[in-house]
């Protein structure tokens, strides 16, 4: 055999190839970016999550408690003849706290969390925090009112209440907007706001609560789009209470002591004027000075109000202790 003949011979051989094989690596799957990112299940998803929790349970124990979708729609439209004591606000606030925290606490366990987290350590209950909030809220009213009282357009005529009914409605009506703060602030910027903040950041969570909570005030009685917006930078200012802080104590403080001054000035809150009020008063003139049926809420001076808290506040708080940390569920893989 020529030399030629066995090259070609040789050409004909299977060759080996020095690199060495590697086994098929899983296929992806399409679906996993729309449920799960870098650190675990998206936000919104958990969002989803947390409020079906507390809606089924919620839900499902309004209508047993209603006695059943009929029963419910008929005391539904009843309630505008219902008055508002604090007996029935603190007991419905009271049971919305309840589920709320509960659902929360389950997304907490899913999440590998603490509850805490979401802005209401129990080691901060009506501490330093909460009692700074309260001042602010209470002083804030005031200020507002005592600026109307100055352009002749809030006048006090004197006690609504004698005797015992004062310390019996002042305690009442304390318990009660707190309970109500609690509520309105971990559902608004709690649980809700972490989460968000941790998919797009902490200001554009704040402001879109806000918004809803601006947007939620609307429904209620007597209430203009004044009044709304108004609450839109209420939610704003707690938002940045909370941001400095760190938690929701120095929120539910500013909203108990406003609220709580509403009632102790007898003056429309939301266009709800207040059961059992400490003080007899009027608000006459311009619906921009003293906000009308809505309250003060809906004036003009509100918001420079708030304004001015927010710089001096600001001013003392520099700091942000408001962290979010990535959820430490375990990613989804392909099997």
């Amino acid at each position: 055999m020529t030399i030629a003949t066995q090259l070609k011979s040789a050409e004909r051989l299977p060759r080996l190839s020095s690199e060495p094989s590697h086994p098929s690596s899983p296929p992806t799957l399409e679906w996993k970016p729309i449920f799960v990112g870098p650190n675990g299940l998206r936000a919104g998803w958990r969002l989803l999550m947390f409020f079906a929790l507390f809606s089924v349970v919620f839900g499902g124990f309004v209508l047993i408690r209603a006695g059943g979708p009929q029963s419910f729609v008929e005391k539904y439209k009843s309630q505008s003849h219902i008055t508002i004591t604090p007996l029935i606000m603190g007991g419905s606030e009271a049971i919305a706290l309840l589920f709320l925290c509960g659902a929360a606490w389950i997304m907490s366990k899913l999440e590998h969390r603490k509850f805490t987290e979401y802005g209401l350590p129990l080691r901060l209950a009506l501490r330093k925090d909460f009692w700074l909030g309260s001042g602010m809220g209470f002083l804030t009213i005031s200020g507002t009112l005592l600026t109307i009282f100055l352009l002749h357009g809030f006048h006090i005529t004197g006690l609504a209440l004698h005797g015992t009914a004062i310390l019996s409605s002042l305690f009442g009506w304390a318990i009660a907007f707190l309970l109500a703060g609690l509520v309105e602030e971990f559902l608004f910027r709690g649980y809700i706001q972490y989460t968000l903040a941790s998919g797009i950041g902490f200001w554009p969570a704040a402001f879109l609560m806000s918004a809803l909570f601006g947007f939620g005030h609307f429904f209620n009685p007597n209430e203009t789009v004044r009044g709304s917006a108004t609450v839109v930078l209420f939610g704003m200012l707690l938002c940045l209470f909370l941001q400095r802080t760190g938690n929701l104590w120095c929120a539910v403080g500013f909203h108990l002591g406003y609220d709580w001054g509403q009632m102790f000035y007898g003056v429309p809150d939301s266009g709800i004027v207040p059961y059992h009020h400490l003080l007899h008063s009027t608000l006459s003139g311009p619906h921009w000075l003293t906000g009308g049926i809505v309250g003060p809420e809906a004036s003009f001076l509100t918001p420079l109000a708030l304004l001015v808290v927010a710089l001096l506040f600001s001013r003392y708080h520099r700091e942000t202790r408001y962290q979010v940390q990535e959820p430490q569920s375990t990613p989804v893989t392909a099997s």
